[in-house]
């Protein structure tokens, strides 16, 4: 991931290499060059490393709705946002990461989410906890914030991707919590959460490349998240909301705060 962002994000993002973009679903879903061949660097180092793995990989195979059921039966899968806020690299803005994770039978199981402007790397192991490696090789161990009330709480909710009914009641309840912000990056905000800087994360939209890494990384940092229902999350879900809270009381007082209609 590091050799991948130095060699063909970074200096993309630069402008030393020409990095033409086009529109996906609108101006503000975009792939550039720099998606393209970070995802062919990273899939052909895992595919070396782990041969008979099956890839997922946003720009490749992500608009295939099979293969987000193929990596749930499959042994051993990895999932690759090559550049999760693109948006944010094409415009300049130095607030984008990479992301993989890796999946045993469906489940979660090792995620990196890695920030090529600081060249350090967000890392998580299921049941071995969460850590930050440094570019010199220090390692720190992440923590999520300590329980609070929603007014004490900050919380990254993007109200865009909501559905039409539920976003007016969101946008309602949103100034009964502390804080309210969006970074166009969930790999940052997700970071951000595990590291104990933000309390609270609402979504809606769940692409599994978006979120598995970071959900793991979250949990392992001691944090406590499930969909809007209260269901847990699994990488196979696209649907349901996701909210990640310091532990489970927290998430529900949130939740409740966040979700219900008083209007």
């Amino acid at each position: 991931m590091r050799r991948v962002g130095d060699e063909e994000l970074m200096p993309r993002f630069r402008a030393q290499v020409p990095n033409p973009v086009h529109e996906k679903t609108s101006a503000f879903d975009v792939c550039s060059e720099a998606d393209e061949a970070a995802e062919a660097r990273l899939s052909a180092g895992l595919t070396d490393l782990f041969p008979a793995a099956l890839i997922v990989g946003e720009e490749s195979t992500g608009h295939d709705p099979a293969m987000i059921a193929k990596m749930g039966e499959a042994g051993t899968a990895f999932l690759i946002d090559p550049i999760d806020g693109t948006k944010n690299f094409t415009s300049g803005v130095p607030l984008f990461g990479t992301m993989i994770a890796g999946l045993s039978a469906g489940e979660i199981v090792f995620a990196a989410i890695h920030d090529p402007v600081c060249d350090d790397t967000a890392l998580a192991v299921r049941g071995g906890g969460a850590w930050l490696r440094r570019a010199n090789g220090e390692e720190v161990r992440l923590r999520v914030s300590p329980p609070c009330a929603p007014e004490q709480m900050n919380i990254v909710a993007g109200t865009n991707f909501l559905p039409a009914h539920l976003r007016p009641v969101v946008q309602e309840n949103l100034p009964k919590f502390g804080m309210n912000f969006w970074l166009r990056c969930a790999a940052h905000e997700y970071r951000l959460a595990a590291s104990g800087h933000c309390e609270l994360l609402a979504y809606n939209k769940l692409m599994p490349w978006d979120h598995a890494a970071g959900w793991l990384l979250h949990r392992e940092a001691g944090g406590h998240s499930a969909h809007f229902d209260g269901s847990d999350y699994k990488p196979v879900h696209t649907t349901g909301g996701l909210i990640c809270a310091p532990d489970p009381d927290s998430w529900q007082v949130a939740r409740d705060c966040l979700l219900t209609d008083r209007r």
